[in-house]
């Protein structure tokens, strides 16, 4: 029996909801806002239908509290809850509070959150659905002498994970066993500040591997799905960077049994819900389970534009009980996507957050391009949250096209007030390398030269710098279409500004 949701209140901020309320007002339905002190005129609060306010700036007393937000649901009426991705959207008390109040939980059941949510549940879930795995241990670590034991089995390199992780924290890259024991220590320090839980354990870090995952929805009806794969293999610290679908390295047989497997363990955990599932992948096309997300990926956009599938709606139906709309036969790899994201952080400083407010904002368009984000010219950058302030995405009929987009829209690009990431990914996107696909998840730290980002003229006199535009604006005009390399591409005025600077025409 399908109920049909007319009202859905966002449990999140930021681009992402302002992305979900976007499906929903294609859908007809009510959308309903939470909000901190800190976000009391972000774009989110101002879409909605209706905001309501739930707390101080600190997320641990507003969008962590899930007393308050099933409150405001109760309050407004909304039906359902959408959780994006972070804060609650993996917590599993929150899901069962949802069900406990009677509404919908746009998401997988408490149980599946539970299993899945805990790495050391999920490998052994994995094991059990004859999933390959990379080497590790089954349960947590009791203590640094047990993971020097292992290490030493196993052979270094090593990789010490938080059981209870996600995005990057609690891990530590072990290079040899006079490392461990400070590597130990801090990876749980910043597991248990994260997420409440100290707990590590082990597995065999495979040096050029490749971060390959598997996008999968499943109804309540036994019918599930996979939309292919995302290539998130470029990382910096363990977090994504550029990610684009579909892999350009993976061939038609791996993928057949990536998804294979991927679906199998989807099943034999009874997963209901949007998901992916992640693989390391060696050189030899050799895939190992890694961990599987319970929710939206940031990334899901680039999934969305070859399938043409909007994964927000996908939740929606299932969550109101229907069955899947589309069948896997209807599913096909149209073209190519990239998708950069945006920081408000400062690459010359070790990637330091940069709040700030936005004093401006030129915005790249054009055909194939996407931009999702929850910002606009004076708006706040707060210090509280994450600092991505937006996802650039490009699509293309080939990944040669993708890139090219993407390039072209990164150079139009312009925000001053802070210090952002765009010179360091304009970097990434001439390198050759990433042009041809090679890349893993270690290649910015093998390749020093990335952070070698352009500096800004912006001390410069105003006269200077639009004589440099106009020069440069001629010498583009007989710029060549196709992918370039970083010595073959003509530098853009923008380029040239850097990363603070403004030019006004």
């Amino acid at each position: 029996m399908t109920k049909k949701i007319k009202k859905i209140l966002i449990a999140n901020r930021g681009e992402i909801a302002v992305r979900i309320m976007r499906t929903c007002r294609d859908l007809g339905i009510k959308t309903v806002a939470v909000f901190s002190e800190a976000d009391r005129v972000a774009l989110h609060v101002q879409m909605a239908d209706e905001a309501y306010c739930i707390g101080p700036e600190a997320s641990s007393e507003s969008y962590l509290v899930a007393s308050k937000i099933i409150e405001v649901a109760k309050k407004s009426g909304a039906c359902a809850i959408h959780p994006g991705y972070g804060f609650l959207s993996e917590k599993a008390h929150f899901s069962k509070a949802c069900a406990e109040n009677g509404i919908i939980f746009l998401g997988p059941k408490p149980k599946s959150i539970e299993q899945m949510g805990d790495k050391i549940e999920a490998r052994i879930a994995a094991a059990k659905a004859k999933v390959p795995m990379v080497p590790g241990t089954q349960e947590p670590l009791k203590d640094v002498d047990e993971a020097k034991s292992l290490a030493k089995r196993m052979g270094y390199p090593i990789l010490l994970k938080a059981t209870a992780g996600g995005g990057g924290k609690g891990m530590r890259v072990v290079e040899k066993e006079g490392d461990i024991a400070s590597a130990f220590e801090r990876a749980s320090s910043e597991a248990l500040k994260a997420f409440g839980d100290g707990q590590l354990y082990i597995e065999k870090y495979l040096k050029k591997a490749r971060h390959i995952e598997i996008q999968v929805a499943c109804d309540m009806h036994g019918n599930s799905i996979h939309l292919f794969e995302r290539e998130c293999s470029l990382q910096r610290r363990h977090q994504k960077v550029i990610e684009e679908a579909p892999s350009p390295f993976l061939n038609q047989a791996t993928r057949d049994k990536m998804t294979e497997a991927a679906l199998r363990l989807c099943k034999d955990v009874n997963y209901s819900g949007v998901g992916t599932i992640e693989f390391l992948v060696d050189e030899e096309q050799n895939f190992y389970f890694l961990e599987m997300n319970t929710r939206l990926q940031v990334e899901h956009p680039v999934t969305e534009m070859i399938t043409g599938v909007d994964l927000v709606e996908l939740q929606i139906r299932i969550g109101e009980g229907e069955k899947l709309p589309i069948k896997q036969s209807d599913l096909k790899i149209n073209g190519a996507a990239v998708e950069c994201r945006l920081y408000a952080e400062d690459p010359e400083n070790n990637f330091m957050p940069s709040p700030g407010t936005i004093h401006w904002m030129t915005i790249p368009e054009g055909p194939g391009v996407r931009h999702d984000t929850a910002v606009y010219p004076g708006a706040a950058i707060p210090i509280y949250y994450d600092p991505m302030i937006a996802k650039l995405i490009t699509w293309g009929s080939n990944r040669n096209q993708a890139i090219v987009r993407m390039q072209r829209a990164m150079q139009e690009y312009e925000i001053g007030g802070f210090k952002n990431n765009i010179g360091f990914l304009r970097t990434i996107l001439f390198h050759p390398e990433f042009h041809r696909g090679n890349i893993y998840t270690r290649f910015i730290e093998d390749h020093p030269e990335l952070m070698k980002v352009e500096k800004s003229l912006e001390g410069l006199p105003p006269e200077v710098l639009v004589g440099i535009a106009a020069f440069m604006r001629e010498e583009n005009k007989n710029q060549t279409s196709g992918v370039q390399t970083k010595s073959e591409a003509v530098v853009s005025p923008w380029k040239l500004i850097g990363l603070t600077g403004s030019l006004r025409k």
